[in-house]
């Protein structure tokens, strides 16, 4: 498989948590139509596993159901290659995670 520089992006941000869809987008900085399609090539290739979280979960917190996403030893590997190939400038950090609730005035 080759390995770009976008999909090396993909690999990092779920090797280092990120579980969903969204959370790549806003990790990676790469848009919907370039993360989709990505993760589900590197399902196809049986180097992330997914699966989608209980309906219930998600109705009760009003929202659509979320498809989770996970490497596997495989993609661990793709990402070790890719890591050596492309030199990525920083670790990355889930932007997600460092959102705050925006201030009510």
């Amino acid at each position: 498989m080759n390995v770009t520089y976008p999909t090396t992006l993909v690999l990092q941000a779920l090797a280092g948590g990120v579980r969903h869809g969204f959370d790549v987008i806003d990790t990676t900085g790469l848009a919907s139509g370039t993360v989709y399609p990505i993760l589900r090539r590197l399902e196809r290739e049986a180097l992330v596993s997914a699966h989608w979280e209980e309906a219930e979960t998600a109705r009760e917190e009003q929202r659509p159901p979320r498809r989770y996403y996970e490497l596997t030893a495989g993609g661990r590997a793709a990402l070790t290659t890719s890591l050596a190939r492309y030199r990525l400038r920083q670790p990355m950090v889930s932007r997600a995670r460092r959102l705050k609730p925006a201030r009510s005035s």
